[in-house]
């Protein structure tokens, strides 16, 4: 699914496509496409149509809701029932299916579960697709959805996206309701776009969407390990020339003065997860004094690339995201760019409590770069056959 969210809304609302039509273009490229890449473990043809349908007789009647007629993956561990599902069908999503997560003893919860084998990585044959939100992510970077659900308690939004190469952001805790008693787990989306997270965070905020313009260069400081992890030194290399890019380009201010040394949350985290009593602020005094001088934290998503079925080795690929689950911060994994192996790398960014907006104008320049290395993304109307009813055949 070429499309993202934000060109989908536009067409169904100008009724140049219905949202039928583009549900059952998604439809067929999950049939095409999703048999080699296993990212779905139902899906839900005949209900997503007649949602659509009903999507259609809204728009007809002059209804217009925000996320009108865009197609979504629900994480199987979510469901329809939750706070996030919820609200993205209120606002005009189409559920078409369930996205893998691991299953019970699948090692390291790296590889999402499916009937017909492990969910596979689409940038990078034979290694993992990140977890928890293993489908949810692969089924993003495979354009066979626009945008599907996560869930993040320590980075499982964040990690798939760094592995298959696109943006998962985790929102500011109590965004959505936690998804665990310890008020660790967030609802977050997995997107191939900055301006489609933004659509996504009004949608579930009522907030108004687009990344907002800061008035001059956010400052930005740079860890490469947070002064405890393991982190790889080309993961490291490939996040840090992303961020060097932004900064080079006068987009970001880098406060290279500024040392970043938090403490390993592995054991407060999982205590609290556990149930029991834990110093849940270990970390926050310094960041309070981080984010007196600097807007934005930025480091890799993971230390690791993306591992094989032999597993990430003694590293915990968490070591980077899961105290910003604690802390409650803001924080997105945009694509940085590929190790000389060829494995994925995400740039991530870390903002202020309810500074979404920061990270996303920060995820959308970062994509600009991106897209001027690889050439001008296609959109609606670009070139040859990019027609609405085209979607299943372009997946």
């Amino acid at each position: 699914m070429r499309h993202g969210v934000v060109d989908i809304v536009r067409g169904v609302l100008a009724r140049d496509v219905s949202a039928v039509e583009v549900v059952e273009g998604v439809l067929g490229g999950v049939r095409v496409g999703d048999g080699e890449v296993r990212a779905f473990v139902e899906v839900w043809g005949e209900e997503a149509v007649r949602r659509a349908r009903e999507v259609d007789e809204g728009v007809r009647r002059g209804e217009r809701p925000a996320l009108a007629g865009v197609p979504i993956g629900v994480k199987a561990s979510e469901g329809l029932g939750s706070a996030q599902s919820r609200r993205l069908v209120a606002a005009g999503c189409v559920p078409v299916g369930a996205t893998a997560v691991p299953g019970g003893g699948t090692p390291w919860q790296t590889w999402g579960s499916t009937p017909r084998g492990p969910t596979r990585n689409p940038r990078l044959a034979g290694r993992s697709p990140g977890g928890s939100s293993a489908g949810s992510a692969a089924a993003v970077a495979a354009e066979l959805v626009p945008l599907a659900t996560g869930s993040d308690g320590a980075g499982s939004v964040r990690i798939p996206a760094a592995w298959c190469g696109v943006l998962g952001l985790k929102p500011t805790n109590g965004t959505l309701p936690a998804r665990d008693r310890a008020g660790l787990n967030v609802g977050g989306p997995l997107v191939r776009h900055a301006e489609d997270a933004a659509a996504w965070l009004a949608a579930v905020t009522g907030l108004p969407a687009g990344p907002k313009e800061p008035e001059r260069a956010p400052r930005v400081a740079w860890s490469a390990t947070l002064g405890f992890a393991d982190t790889d030194p080309e993961v490291a290399r490939v996040a840090e020339s992303a961020l060097n890019a932004l900064v080079g380009r006068g987009l970001l201010c880098l406060r290279g003065d500024l040392e970043v040394r938090l403490r390993d949350p592995a054991e407060v985290w999982e205590a609290l997860r556990a149930g029991r009593e834990a110093a849940r602020a270990v970390n926050d005094a310094a960041l309070s004094r981080l984010f007196a001088e600097a807007d934005l934290l930025a480091t890799p998503t993971t230390p690791n690339p993306p591992h094989g079925p032999r597993g990430p080795g003694p590293r915990f690929s968490t070591a980077l995201t899961w105290a910003f689950n604690l802390s409650g911060h803001p924080a997105v994994s945009v694509p940085a760019g590929v190790t000389p192996a060829g494995e994925p790398v995400g740039l991530h960014l870390v903002a202020r409590h309810g500074e979404e907006h920061l990270l996303l104008w920060a995820a959308r320049a970062a994509e600009a770069l991106g897209r001027g290395r690889r050439g001008r993304r296609d959109r609606v109307g670009d070139g040859p056959g990019a027609r609405w009813g085209d979607a299943g055949q372009q997946a």
